[in-house]
């Protein structure tokens, strides 16, 4: 790894499930001011609290008050955006980019993460629109970026069919559809030893703790349950959102099914890197614990 000119790091979101885990592996690292941005009104959040006493500095900013935001960003070499609610992710992150011009901001990470914006066969999901809208703006900027593309978090492992508390899946696509996941902990370690990599700039890194079909997964949930699962297959689930035919899912449902078709991650970047993500193993024996 080279050493970069960055001394100072914003995480817009840092006390969220991925951003605490960002700020936690930059605080960790050493090399690095770090300031933590959330919404105004200030609040008591125990996140915030703990990242404050390993030395982070936690702003309370105004995203609709452009002097708030400069004035937060002051000093400011890179942001990562860490912002995870869709209706607000647009507005925000354009705010934090408008405000990164006038501070001189040297690097963005926007919220992608997750699955890769890339084209395929269907329509671009609207939950996904904010974030490629806003990529173009972010490449027309100015600004230096890396995209960082994680696939599913561990943490969110049931969402994508697996009910391991009723020990039952629902495959929204066959189940030899390879998907990719990573946990939330090694996420944070990618995005910060990514500063170091000269060879991110204007770049995209893709990696992942597994790589697997969703049957070679299911076969996991059940050896660490310890029981065999019921399976169901729901491949009509993102035609009958679009025909609006009964019974009609959920937009949340439709969006899932969506992710889990564009999961797979075909070329790693994990030798890049200095550790070894955390085994998929592990992860699933957390989520059935808790």
């Amino acid at each position: 790894m080279s050493d970069t000119s960055f001394k100072v790091v914003t995480i817009a979101g840092g006390t969220g499930l991925l951003g605490f885990n960002i700020t936690y592996a930059c605080l960790n690292d050493g090399s690095y001011k770090v300031k933590i941005l959330r919404k105004k009104p200030e609040s008591e959040n125990n996140n915030a609290n703990l990242l404050a006493s390993k030395g982070a500095e936690v702003i309370y900013v105004d995203y609709n008050d452009k002097n708030d935001l400069v004035k937060a960003l002051e000093g400011t070499d890179v942001i990562i955006s860490a912002i995870g609610r869709t209706k607000e992710l647009l507005a925000c992150q354009r705010a934090l980019l408008n405000a990164a011009k006038v501070v001189g901001v040297k690097r963005f990470i926007p919220s992608e993460f997750g699955a890769e914006l890339k084209e395929t066969t269907d329509e671009m999901h609207p939950f996904l629109k904010p974030k490629d809208e806003f990529f173009q703006e972010l490449k027309n900027s100015g600004i230096e970026y890396t995209m960082i593309i994680t696939g599913i978090f561990y943490e969110y492992l049931g969402a994508i069919g697996f009910d391991y508390k009723n020990k039952k899946a629902t495959f929204s696509v066959d189940g030899n559809t390879k998907v990719a996941g990573t946990s939330c902990a090694d996420i944070g370690k990618y995005t910060v030893e990514s500063l170091k990599l000269p060879e991110v700039r204007n770049g995209t890194i893709r990696v992942a703790g597994f790589v697997l079909t969703l049957n070679e997964l299911l076969k996991k949930f059940e050896q660490i349950t310890d029981a065999k699962w019921e399976v169901s297959n729901d491949f009509t689930l993102r035609q009958r959102y679009k025909n609006n035919t009964a019974p009609v899912p959920t937009i949340w449902d439709d969006f899932y099914a969506y992710v889990i078709a564009n999961l797979d991650i075909k070329k790693l970047h994990n030798d890049k890197f200095s550790f070894t993500p955390q085994p998929v193993t592990e992860g699933i024996s957390a989520l059935v614990k808790n």
